[in-house]
């Protein structure tokens, strides 16, 4: 028997984004945000809050990277969620990581961070009581620490985690447990 547990954000496996942008003086800002993800093949969408000092830079340079999270700096990526631009002018010094301009566009690559995702702001939407930013990825680069044999990227090497919005934990993934458009064939027949 299901009980109900009222309205609550509780998808899982939620992601743990690292949202890097730039502020009027080139200063690094890095958000830690769950609520946002692939919407197409080449789009992401974020849906953040509009008084987040990473909304006010990314209106102001219409462009921001997407790490994935690894556990080696889980420390860093929780204190990137905890610790507010608006308030801490050195917030992404204090976390000790390293950032490169991008080649593709306006905003700084977390070196540390084994993924990331170059985007450059296609559309902002401010209806619904919300703020989404719609994000056109421009390319996407990896360590080749995290890549296979053939240079896709392995899961299992990315030692990335999700955020457990049903306990605020955060858990490691990477153990393969299916194939996708292949686990559910026998249902076909």
């Amino acid at each position: 028997m299901k009980k109900s547990l009222g309205v609550h954000p509780y998808l899982y496996p939620m992601p743990v984004l690292m949202i890097a942008t730039y502020d009027e003086n080139g200063t690094v800002d890095v958000m830690n945000m769950a609520w946002g993800g692939i919407c197409e093949n080449n789009q992401v969408a974020l849906n953040i809050s509009e008084g987040h000092k990473t909304a006010r830079n990314i209106k102001l340079k219409g462009a921001f990277t997407i790490s994935v999270a690894d556990v080696d700096h889980l420390d860093q990526a929780d204190f990137f969620g905890i610790a507010s631009g608006n308030k801490l002018a050195d917030k992404f010094a204090r976390s000790g990581l390293h950032a490169v301009k991008s080649q593709k566009v306006d905003a700084p690559v977390i070196q540390e961070f084994p993924v990331t995702l170059e985007c450059k702001v296609a559309e902002i939407q401010t209806q619904g009581g919300g703020f989404r930013v719609v994000g056109e990825i421009l390319d996407v680069l990896a360590d080749e620490r995290v890549l296979d044999a053939h240079g896709k990227i392995d899961p299992a090497k990315v030692g990335a985690f999700a955020f457990d919005p049903f306990q605020n934990g955060y858990y490691k993934l990477g153990e393969k447990v299916g194939q996708a458009w292949s686990s559910g064939n026998r249902f076909m027949k």
